[in-house]
């Protein structure tokens, strides 16, 4: 029985190995196909996908520091396609900063012209 247990944890761990990798490259065409806004090249991100994102990648961590000295090549496929997820990721990350720059500034701006027009009612209401 004992000689059966390395293929089988093998096994499960590349399964495992397998559902995230399905699941993080959903994350990750859906921010490729994300609509291009607020402005040409940049693409937003939905909190709903970095969250996604984020807990494929918490999941995988911890199989990673799981993963036996010796890896059957089933494994070592998933393995390998993680990586190129984590590096297509990679890839996507200074766009994605780029977007949340631009809507930090976006909003920053809402904000002052929210504060200047609650000042003007206060005036207002003060000459009347």
């Amino acid at each position: 029985m004992e000689c059966l247990m390395p293929p089988l944890r093998a096994e499960l761990q590349a399964q495992n190995m397998r559902e995230t990798n399905s699941r993080l490259l959903f994350w990750l065409e859906s921010l490729a196909a994300a609509p291009v806004e607020p402005s040409p090249g940049v693409r937003a991100a939905t909190p709903q996908q970095i969250c996604g994102i984020l807990s494929e990648l918490m999941r995988a961590g911890g199989w990673l520091r799981e993963l036996p000295a010796e890896k059957h090549a089933v494994l070592e496929r998933e393995l390998s396609e993680y990586r190129k997820n984590v590096e297509r990721l990679r890839d996507l990350l200074p766009t994605i900063h780029s977007a949340l720059l631009e809507e930090r500034a976006r909003l920053e701006r809402e904000r002052s012209r929210v504060k200047a027009a609650a000042e003007w009612a206060r005036s207002s209401q003060q000459t009347l």
